[in-house]
């Protein structure tokens, strides 16, 4: 017995690795720009988000922490659907259209305004003589106005609306082709939330979303980040058909190209509702 311990030695220290697993799983994901939650999307996030007492859907979509501010959870759940869209959509949960629709009516209106300001302040700068005429000629200040009332909240709307109609045309694409037993199927409303949720993109993507992530994260790491959304709607799509209908390969891209089909449909088809909009309102 004494010759076995003097062979072995000293016994040795527990193995430290076990206590590697109380670290929070999530911090080993990579998430591109940020230091943000795989869940919620929110980079003060401590894993809270992760208590399982909470229920699927208000654990992984930030938009739906009724008890954080608004404006927080907006730009949480843009930047988590843009930055990290392959984990939000291949794991978003079934849930409440509602919310989601909300979601994308504010980030949308947003998205317009941003893009008011971006072609707004350029146009006045190049012809100060009409943007004075529209200010103050109350022939041309009223037809403005009203021009700007309809067409600020009205594209908002309908890229609401087209983003339903891109949500419907990946169910459709998704039931065709997926080997699922029609009773396990996802319901439509996972798809038309992910189509909502993803209208995320028009807010980050816009100059809204950049001057809140250089004030967030830095110009440095805004532009990194932006540089990530190459392809965005390729890539987010393809996930959420392997995560919500396990579809990959082959039927996965068959579905994604009636996605194409739909959300194409649907962009002409806002497009030209919001100009016939503004031209009445115009001309009224």
């Amino acid at each position: 017995m004494s010759a076995t311990r003097s062979t072995r030695g000293p016994p040795q220290p527990a193995d430290p690795a076990p206590e590697r697993q109380s670290v929070d799983p999530l911090d080993g994901v990579d998430v591109p720009a940020a230091v943000l939650c795989a869940r919620c999307g929110l980079s003060e996030c401590g894993g809270s988000c992760l208590d399982p007492r909470a229920s699927g859907v208000f654990a992984r979509v930030a938009w739906e922490h009724a008890e954080w501010p608004w404006h927080r959870r907006l730009f949480a759940t843009a930047r988590a659907s843009t930055l990290d869209c392959e984990v939000l959509f291949a794991s978003l949960p079934d849930g409440p259209v509602g919310p989601a629709l909300t979601f994308a009516l504010t980030a949308e209106l947003f998205a317009a305004l941003g893009l008011l300001g971006v072609l707004g302040v350029p146009l006045c700068a190049l012809f100060p003589d009409v943007a004075r005429a529209c200010l103050f000629d109350p022939a041309l200040r009223g037809p403005v106005l009203r021009a700007l009332a309809v067409g600020v909240p009205g594209l908002a709307v309908l890229l609401s609306l087209a983003h339903v109609l891109h949500g419907l045309s990946i169910d459709l694409g998704g039931r065709r082709d997926t080997a699922l037993d029609p009773a396990s199927r996802p319901s439509r409303t996972l798809a038309l939330r992910f189509g909502l949720y993803a209208a995320g993109w028009d807010l980050m993507i816009g100059p809204v979303g950049a001057v809140l992530l250089a004030l967030t994260v830095g110009p440095r790491a805004m532009i990194r980040g932006l540089a990530t959304v190459s392809g965005l709607p390729t890539r987010a799509t393809l996930a959420f058909l392997k995560g919500a209908y396990h579809l990959e390969g082959e039927p996965a891209r068959r579905a994604l190209l009636v996605s194409y089909w739909g959300a194409g449909i649907a962009t002409v088809l806002a497009a030209a509702a919001v100009v016939g909009a503004v031209v009445a309102a115009l001309t009224v």
